[in-house]
């Protein structure tokens, strides 16, 4: 995990974040978890041509492969 971490703060239907939630914890792990490995995935599948940097490239190799 990177040294550094940055606030992201969404709006979301509380209905769904709710349901998100409990999911989340049916599968142990936390929103947070589950919302940095969903942007990890979008980077990686919309960076397009554009090279990726060294750090997130390592981490993740490819979108679906298991992460830990």
């Amino acid at each position: 995990m990177q040294n550094r971490t940055a606030r992201l703060t969404l709006l979301i239907d509380p209905r769904k974040k709710q349901l998100f939630e409990e999911i989340c914890a049916r599968q142990d792990l936390t929103s947070s978890q589950v919302v940095r490995r969903l942007i990890h995935h979008y980077i990686l599948e919309h960076a397009g041509s554009g090279e990726l940097p060294e750090w997130l490239a390592v981490q993740g190799a490819k979108p679906g492969a298991a992460q830990p």
